[in-house]
């Protein structure tokens, strides 16, 4: 069992977001790892994810590293590496047969090349798990979060809804009122507003669609 963490776009908390979705999972008795299938640039994000999952190996939660800061297709012709998506699929299934629940967090958007033709999006759809969008709280978020749902729905994945993650601490018009619309403009819900800083994430949600129930 596993849900996908997407972003509307690289930058906008996907890692704060899974860390904390993780960790308060822990609090409530279940047992979740974190998957970071493919890193691109420093490893910070997968060393994040496997700390928050009872310090996993990074191996095993981030089986595919480039050191090139770019989209996974890109980072690997320029270093000559090419990726064999089956590898990220088995690296799941890896996790899934050893753990309850797996949160994967998408490298960059949803549909960033992962080669020339498979992309995070066929990653989410081999997976067949619901898919989250993280969304950074700004100008321009209602655009690319109804963008992002509506291409997530066209694949026939379940979109379970909407992390919309304040990154400054200071909150203008357009900031105050995306979290209000967000769930009536996208037809998903508002899974949580995260402001900044912010060290919970309401997991119940997350628990009902997956049917889990709390456990401590």
């Amino acid at each position: 069992m596993g849900i996908f963490i997407t972003g509307t776009d690289t930058g906008v908390g996907k890692t704060y977001v899974t860390r904390l979705l993780i960790q308060n999972l822990h609090l409530a008795g279940i047992d979740a790892v974190g998957y970071k299938p493919v890193c691109c640039g420093d490893r910070d994000d997968a060393l994040i994810i496997a700390e928050a999952s009872g310090n996993l190996d990074p191996d095993l939660v981030n089986p595919v590293h480039y050191k090139s800061p770019l989209a996974p297709h890109t980072a690997a012709l320029l270093e000559n590496r090419p990726i064999n998506p089956q590898t990220l699929i088995d690296g799941y299934h890896r996790l899934a047969a050893a753990h309850p629940l797996v949160i994967v967090e998408g490298a960059g958007g949803w549909e960033v090349p992962i080669t020339e033709t498979f992309r995070i999006s066929d990653l989410a759809a081999a997976l067949k798990i619901p898919v989250a969008v993280v969304a950074a709280n700004r100008l321009g978020a209602l655009n690319h979060t109804l963008l992002t749902v509506a291409a997530i729905q066209s694949r026939g994945l379940t979109c379970a809804g909407v992390i919309m993650n304040q990154l400054e601490d200071e909150m203008d018009t357009a900031m105050i009122t995306n979290k209000g619309l967000i769930a009536s403009l996208s037809g998903v819900p508002l899974l949580d507003h995260v402001i900044h800083g912010q060290d919970f994430l309401d997991i119940q949600p997350i628990l009902d669609l997956l049917g889990l129930p709390q456990g401590n």
